[in-house]
């Protein structure tokens, strides 16, 4: 008896890890926090944002609001990292790869509308003297992307000591280079930044 031919075998479509609930919870309060800041922002908003029951919320964040909000800050500030991480090793020249750094940040402000900006400034201004658990996950992630900064600048042949003080500059002048392009909704204020910011970096190579 002739045995019957086996079909072809076709390429399955790849599979793609669903969110789970906590996930989607601190990925909506990070996208609503950075676009409307923390006191504009409502636990109920967040539960239909997520798609999630109160009752989720309450159960992943018993701390209620500080606690999710200190929680999406950690994960604006991952976010963030990665950006700074994939601009600033896009070239072994530190000057270039500042340029693609901030390109890439225009890009993105752009892409969401001149909405989705710093990913914790708003809170961490709102929330400065009153909410502890959010100031310090707030300082843990612009030590983070000086941290990142840093390392980038010292592979680029800049004395460490010199490294750690222009890190600092180069986010804070990220910062306002952001909100700028924000407000003037152009991408010119971050263009603009990564080339002066270059030729600082120049003169220290």
């Amino acid at each position: 008896m002739k045995t019957p031919e086996r079909p072809e075998k076709t390429k399955t479509p790849e599979k793609t890890t669903p969110v789970g609930t906590r996930e989607r919870i601190v990925r909506a309060t990070s996208r609503l926090l950075q676009r409307q800041g923390y006191e504009g922002t409502g636990i109920k908003q967040i539960s239909r944002e997520a798609e999630a029951t109160l009752g989720s919320v309450y159960h992943f964040f018993p701390g209620g609001k500080q606690e999710l909000a200190a929680e999406a800050i950690r994960h604006g500030d991952e976010e963030f990292a990665v950006l700074l991480r994939a601009g600033l090793g896009s070239s072994a020249d530190i000057g270039e790869a500042v340029v693609t750094c901030t390109g890439m940040l225009a890009r993105e402000l752009r892409a969401s509308d001149w909405q989705d900006g710093c990913p914790i400034s708003s809170t961490a201004l709102e929330t400065v003297g009153r909410a502890p658990a959010i100031e310090q996950a707030v300082a843990a992630a612009f030590a983070n992307w000086r941290a990142i900064v840093t390392e980038h600048l010292v592979a680029a042949g800049i004395d460490a000591e010199d490294a750690r003080e222009l890190a600092g500059t180069v986010v804070s002048t990220l910062e306002g280079a952001e909100l700028a392009a924000q407000i003037a909704r152009s991408e010119e204020p971050l263009l603009v930044t990564g080339k002066h910011l270059a030729r600082l970096l120049a003169t220290y190579r």
